[in-house]
């Protein structure tokens, strides 16, 4: 049932609608055997390898156990694909497709991956085609029968197109993913409220704190990928995070009304301000201030534990702050200690074990440093 009021993704994100039957599961694909990863590019005569990229090496603070969690949760993902190239929660009574999909797609292109190179580039392609094949006349990236709240998945959709972009190889897939991006654009464009944010449904003309990030990141994203973004569009979107900041340097949940300082949504804010490259602006200061007075050591809060630590994961790695070497080590181990062994999956608060895997996986897999938009 729909969980009001609350900022995380087991609430106001991906809230489950009361007395909907779920939607039917697509048989998972067999996978073939896993391939082995890509061969790390080769240096320049004379110049220095980064110890990321010898063979063998692990990046600093991923250990053999933790390389052994992602390996298993990278392995689980792509073993319960849909056969259409989508994946979907099993828990509740709606699977969220869109957003599950391009969530677990992200995973993956951490992974090393993209549509033709490394080891799961297979399940890469299949759910690109997914993603692309969603979108709506009116730019919407959604399955809407399957999902109430369209908007989260369209910004996780411009996420992962927008990463994505640049390494297909195909002309033709490439000026796909463009076409899909500038529609997706402009249809965020149109759904923003006369406050700069944004809320569950297109041209609703409301806006509420998560997905407002949702879609300042897929915006982010989309730039990175070359697509053109209006300035004044980010502009807006900048201004609603700074009305929605109260004076303890956390956020509300709407700036239409007061409310009190939600973590969760805190966090996200924080990781948008820097992938805007606003690293002196002093609300990211205040926002980051306010995170660590209140969440835990291991990422511990009250509630929303894989939420509120996929974008404080983020926002402690971007910042470059020293927090980093105390705070991913202890959230790290905490997420090993959670996997399901034997299968691979985490947990998912309610939501389903998709979201709760590919969530640990996105933090885990931060030190690897791949995307752009979660580079230092």
């Amino acid at each position: 049932m729909v969980m009001a009021g609350l900022t995380a993704l087991a609430a106001s994100v991906l809230p489950r609608a009361l007395g909907q039957e779920a939607p039917a599961q697509q048989a998972p694909t067999p996978q073939s055997p896993a391939q082995p990863p890509p061969t790390p590019p080769q240096p320049a005569s004379g110049q220095k390898v980064p110890a990321a990229l010898q063979p063998g090496a692990l990046p600093r603070h991923i250990t053999p156990q933790a390389k052994q969690a992602i390996d298993k949760g990278l392995a689980y993902l792509t073993r319960i694909q849909n056969r259409d190239g989508s994946w979907a929660n099993r828990a509740g009574s709606e699977g969220f497709p869109v957003a599950m999909t391009a969530l677990c797609g992200v995973a993956l292109l951490m992974d090393g991956n993209t549509t033709t190179q490394g080891r799961y580039a297979e399940n890469v392609d299949r759910a690109a085609r997914y993603i692309l094949a969603s979108q709506t006349a009116t730019g919407l990236i959604a399955r809407e029968t399957l999902e109430s709240r369209p908007m989260y998945g369209h910004g996780f959709s411009m996420l992962f197109l927008g990463e994505l972009s640049g390494m297909v190889e195909s002309p033709r897939r490439q000026q796909e993913i463009q076409a899909v991006l500038n529609r997706a654009v402009v249809l965020t464009a149109r759904s923003q409220s006369p406050l700069g944010g944004w809320i569950y449904t297109p041209d609703s003309r409301g806006d509420e704190g998560s997905v407002t990030i949702t879609q300042v990141q897929g915006l982010r994203s989309c730039r990175n990928g070359g697509v053109e973004v209006p300035k004044d569009l980010i502009d807006e979107a900048m201004r609603y995070l700074d009305r929605s900041q109260n004076p303890d340097g956390g956020m509300q949940y709407t700036a239409s009304r007061p409310g009190p300082s939600r973590i969760a949504i805190t966090a996200a804010a924080a990781a948008c301000w820097l992938n805007a490259g606003m690293f002196d602006e002093p609300r990211l200061k205040r926002a980051m201030d306010f995170c660590k007075r209140t969440i835990g050591p291991e990422g511990v809060v009250a509630e929303h534990f894989f939420y509120t630590n996929l974008y404080w994961s983020q926002s402690v790695y971007l910042s470059n702050d020293k927090l980093w070497d105390e705070y991913f080590p202890k959230v790290r181990d905490r997420l090993v200690s959670m996997q399901n062994g034997e299968e691979g999956s985490w947990p998912g608060e309610g939501i389903g074990e998709v979201y709760g895997t590919t969530t640990a996986l996105i933090i885990l897999q931060l030190p690897y440093n791949r995307l752009p938009i979660m580079q230092r």
